[in-house]
């Protein structure tokens, strides 16, 4: 005889050989110890989880003559018929193909006959969800009211997609994913039946690979064992043969990225492309590796949720210290995203770069969390002293800068040097009036004005444009927000008191702030302040020029 698969060689032929599902396996053995068997059941659950198995258990065991706690016994005629595919008893149906209502019509005429051996004659129709609605509507009136000699059991992976008339008539079974621990121990017990020699990483990889399906995982073993056979199965091994890659790389990977260092990321994916690495499995690993390190950030108590080494708990405990958690979230979301791309595109390997480049350089993207990423990738440079704020001589504006890839672009949230600080602002106090002139410098010192500010107001006052009028009509300072997110702060008497303390001290003159809306920019007269915040936040004209270590 040819050879025969593992899924099928050693697919359970008792209820005691079903892993993972004990819920469903004790219940239906006290139906039939108790004689307690219903006439419809329906099995739902993802692939590979044991849905079909436990039918043909059920249909064994209703059918056994000589049953064992509930067990089918496994040696009688009829088990032995069903278990070889030969008994009249037991009659399987692929709902995929066999979706018509004439298919429905010749169950409703064969049910008429009673089993010619055995008590039972039991229909298992698997994936019925793909039955037609004329289909399912010519099943109901059986299904309620079958004779006493029928039992249909139905399988799905999609029990949504089945009418509520037919749940109603059936007793309803969820089938769970199977735990990595689960199929483990199982994959462990069949291979030293197989007398395979294999690395229990190994085994821990397939079966986290296999998302919580039996039979997939022992469908990947199978492929891995016949690559390398007669050899030691060991877990290189088997990222070799599924395109996958180790645990260090993403480590690697992510320490490259935190650090911005877009030439040796690029080095690196030119590397797994070089090995014939999957990219596709890739990114969902990675994905995966950066939900570990946003689990263990949440909650010390979730390192058992983890499923890692201890070698590995280690690097995901230092790099937790490395990355925040809003970071964290920024990646995820960004290789989520390039996941579902990857799956229609033809250059997938275009798509990851410029992934990554993202990753790396978060000014190129405009949501909030990626503008906080790029205050604290300046924030480190303000702090190893790789900026430096040069202030523009009186009456005259700054320079603009040439920004190269414009990380020093961005001021949103620098403790810039030489700000001076609002620290005890609130005890200064001004005996004379800012004029026309001295609101000029405000504009100059605008980046860093803003930096001081806190939290959203900060964020609504980086698109915001500072004007003043030069003829000296009026010397207020009017910010007027780019859009109507300001309107939240344009009759605030706290955020309009600490911007004028910010601008004041800044100034050593009293300043009065008037912030508008744009509907109300009339009520601003005078010149725009030199910012053009149309251009983005990569054009501010603030001096910052990089000094020399």
């Amino acid at each position: 005889m040819g050879y025969t698969a593992l899924y099928r060689k050693f697919r359970p032929d008792s209820f005691a050989s079903v892993k993972g599902q004990d819920h469903i396996v004790k219940t239906l053995k006290n139906q039939i110890m108790a004689d307690r068997i219903g006439h419809a059941y329906l099995f739902c659950g993802t692939r590979g989880t044991g849905k079909t198995s436990v039918a043909k258990i059920l249909a064994k065991a209703v059918n056994c003559e000589h049953p064992v706690d509930g067990n089918p016994c496994g040696e009688c005629e009829n088990c032995k018929a069903i278990a070889a595919g030969t008994s009249m008893n037991v009659i399987e149906i692929d709902a995929a193909s066999n979706n018509g209502v004439d298919n429905i019509r010749e169950i409703r005429e064969e049910v008429a006959y009673s089993p010619t051996t055995g008590k039972y004659k039991v229909y298992i129709i698997d994936e019925v969800h793909m039955l037609s609605i004329g289909a399912f509507n010519a099943l109901l009136k059986t299904l309620e009211e079958p004779p006493s000699y029928v039992i249909f059991i139905l399988a799905t992976t999609e029990a949504h997609k089945i009418p509520i008339t037919i749940l109603s008539r059936c007793q309803r079974y969820d089938f769970k994913r199977i735990s990595i621990n689960t199929i483990s121990d199982r994959l462990m017990e069949l291979m030293e039946k197989e007398q395979v020699e294999v690395e229990e990483k190994a085994i821990r990889y397939i079966a986290k690979k296999a998302d919580g399906s039996m039979r997939d995982a022992l469908s990947l073993l199978d492929q891995c064992i016949a690559f390398y056979l007669g050899q030691k199965l060991t877990y290189d091994h088997v990222l070799d043969v599924l395109g996958a890659v180790d645990t260090e790389v993403f480590s690697r990977f992510l320490r490259e990225i935190l650090s911005n260092n877009v030439a040796q990321v690029m080095k690196q994916l030119e590397e797994l492309v070089m090995q014939g690495r999957e990219l596709g499995q890739f990114v969902s690993d990675f994905t995966w590796y950066l939900r570990n390190l946003l689990l263990l950030k949440s909650s010390e108590e979730l390192e058992d949720v983890l499923d890692v080494s201890s070698d590995n708990l280690v690097l995901l405990k230092e790099e937790a210290g490395m990355v925040r958690e809003d970071t964290l979230i920024r990646f995820i979301r960004i290789f989520s995203e390039l996941s579902g791309q990857m799956r229609f595109s033809g250059s997938k390997r275009v798509l990851l770069e410029v992934a990554v480049i993202k990753l790396c350089r978060p000014q190129m993207e405009t949501d909030e969390l990626s503008l906080l990423e790029r205050i604290r990738m300046l924030e480190k440079k303000l702090e190893s002293g790789m900026i430096a704020l040069r202030q523009a001589p009186a009456g005259q504006t700054a320079p603009r800068p040439d920004y190269g890839a414009g990380d020093e672009a961005f001021f949103g949230g620098l403790d810039l040097p030489g700000a001076g600080g609002n620290a005890g602002a609130d005890e200064l106090s001004f005996e004379e009036k800012a004029a026309p002139e001295d609101l000029q410098k405000v504009m100059s010192m605008w980046p860093s004005i803003v930096a001081q500010t806190t939290g959203r107001f900060k964020m609504t006052l980086i698109s915001a444009v500072p004007k003043y009028n030069a003829a000296g009509d009026d010397n207020r300072l009017f910010v007027v927000f780019s859009d109507f997110m300001g309107e939240r702060y344009a009759n605030d008497p706290e955020a309009k008191k600490q911007l004028e303390t910010i601008i004041s001290s800044r100034l050593g003159k009293e300043v009065e702030v008037k912030m508008v809306l744009p509907d109300e920019e009339h009520l601003a007269p005078g010149r725009l302040a030199k910012i053009n915040v149309s251009e983005g936040l990569s054009q501010i004209h603030a001096d910052i020029e990089i000094e020399e270590e």
